[in-house]
């Protein structure tokens, strides 16, 4: 009764105007109001279309959700015309979409008595019915992605990582950029908005205790990318000659490269050995990657940071949809101002590079970033715009408009050292960390796994690969908040989205993965 309460007493609407007290009412109710009319003076039944969602939960991030306009909304210049009582998108591709999908619900003018009852209309526009929007999401491949998180996270469980109740997955062509599966875990059900959401259901969408389902953790979430980057500071070592194909490493488990005092540890703390540089992608050593990460912190010019950038780490990919987050990319200017009340913490140290060198530090990264770049890696070099929209459609049910796929990052990166970096992805997954997570599928696969040490949390299980490794379509990476090791929860599930890609049986493995 006080939800009635309070949109009878809404002042969004003009004083006699009538307010909307209820939506998506059951016919047993209607039934009952026109029966009984004369006890509810004032109260009218209308028709309204409301959406409806053939395939229930799947997808909800994307698609999004619809709810009555706010007033803040209805201040914006994107919402002007609309009216107080309108219904509008709120997230994922209702909110991107919604100029296309609403329509115009034409003008009627009345001329009213001193009561406010019609007395005749003075002008009347007829309603003009939205258009459709076709999506790139493919239904069956996004099922398949989001069973494949949901098993991750039972393998985390299993692997004794409690904590594990969040993460997202991400699936898209590398030619073109579109999106072809989105899943973000935990998940939420949009026909909860139909009608208006009660104030219990709000807060269990948005507490800490539920995990923010409303969150859509492939372009929301930023984390520690891990050794996922390893590919990047590799490239980057490449491209500025601070490693080669063949440069030897060795790996004690210890390194203490900068100094005793600022000793660090490789994950295998027996050590590697003798490791060559495409050892140290297919290992994940992370002591080559201190090696490398020191190499440009003692070159100067932040190399290593303007390298990254250039295939669009730090930035927006320009996805078609709301709330992207934009990742960051440390370098010295950004860290005197993040601590700018801390003078003792401002100056960019050394052990500053060589943690982001393996991907750790304050480098932070979305999924769909991580899979976008490698994309870009299997592309040529070309990191393409990703995209949910594929046609808009006319009343005739023909596209009025299609998306152009678009160029997003073209970094310089040579071919020579694009096909050195895409070998050392191969043996990731041919028999390095990944081995375990692909072994009997049918397709080349290039990869690379990542373990992210979060502080006061479990480590985060990273993957992110491409296939057919030597002629690629699909990028796909996994990220499993608290899951664990990547190469045993998340390589696993992103083996199931290449599969359902790639016309491969779809079947749930486990593997044994123990690096970073």
């Amino acid at each position: 009764m006080s939800e009635i309460e309070e949109r009878l007493s809404s002042v969004k609407e003009a004083a006699l105007a009538p307010r909307v007290v209820a939506i998506d009412v059951p016919m047993e109710t209607v039934a009952y109001l026109s029966e009984h009319a004369n006890e509810f003076p004032g109260v009218e039944v209308q028709t309204r279309g409301v959406r409806k969602y053939p395939k229930g939960k799947l997808a909800a991030h994307l698609i999004g959700y619809t709810g009555e306009i706010s007033e803040n909304e209805m201040e914006s210049p994107e919402f002007e015309g609309y009216d107080p009582t309108d219904i509008v998108g709120k997230a994922g591709a209702e909110r991107s979409f919604e100029s296309v999908l609403q329509g115009d619900r034409g003008t009627r003018v009345f001329e009213v008595d001193a009561s406010g009852q019609p007395r005749r209309i003075l002008k009347e526009i007829e309603p003009e019915a939205g258009r459709d929007v076709k999506l790139t999401i493919d239904w069956r491949v996004q099922a398949v992605a989001e069973k494949a998180l949901a098993d991750a996270l039972k393998d985390a469980h299993r692997e004794k990582y409690r904590k594990a109740k969040a993460g997202a997955a991400v699936a898209v062509d590398i030619k073109t950029g579109e999106v072809i599966a989105m899943a973000s875990a935990p998940t939420y059900d949009p026909t909860v908005f139909l009608g208006g959401v009660s104030s219990k259901q709000w807060r269990s969408l948005t507490s800490t205790s539920s995990e923010y389902p409303l969150t859509n953790r492939a372009i929301m979430a930023q984390y520690p990318p891990a050794s996922t980057f390893k590919a990047f500071t590799g490239l980057a070592g490449l491209e500025n000659k601070m490693t080669r194909q063949w440069a030897q490493y060795d790996c004690e488990g210890k390194w203490i490269g900068m100094g005793a005092q600022w000793k660090k540890y490789c994950w295998n703390r027996s050590g590697h050995g003798t490791e060559s540089f495409m050892e140290g992608i297919s290992d994940s050593c992370d002591t080559v990657f201190y090696e490398i990460g020191y190499e440009f912190y003692k070159d100067r010019g932040e190399k290593l940071q303007k390298f990254s950038r250039s295939f669009g780490y730090g930035s927006l990919t320009g996805i078609d949809l709301p709330g992207e987050a934009d990742g960051r990319i440390p370098d010295a200017a950004w860290k005197k101002k993040y601590n700018e009340d801390y003078p003792e913490y401002q100056q960019w140290l050394p052990g500053d590079t060589v943690n982001m060198a393996i991907g750790q530090g304050d480098v932070l990264a979305t999924p769909l970033q991580v899979a976008s770049t490698y994309a870009g890696i299997a592309n040529g070099g070309k990191v393409m715009r990703p995209h949910v929209l594929k046609q808009v459609l006319g009343s005739d049910g023909e596209p009025v408009r299609s998306y152009e796929p678009a160029v997003a990052f073209k970094p310089k990166v040579s071919k020579a050292n694009l096909s050195i970096m895409r070998s050392a992805l191969e043996q990731v997954v041919d028999e390095g960390t990944a081995q375990g997570a692909f072994r009997g599928f049918d397709e080349n696969v290039a990869g690379k796994t990542g373990t992210a040490q979060v502080a006061g949390k479990d480590d985060y299980a990273w993957f992110v690969g491409y296939a057919p490794a030597d002629k690629p379509r699909y990028a796909v990476a996994v990220v499993v908040e608290q899951g664990g090791h990547g190469g045993s929860v998340a390589a696993p599930a992103a083996r199931q989205i290449l599969a359902a890609l790639l016309g491969e049986k779809v079947e749930h493995v486990t593997a044994k993965d123990n690096s970073r």
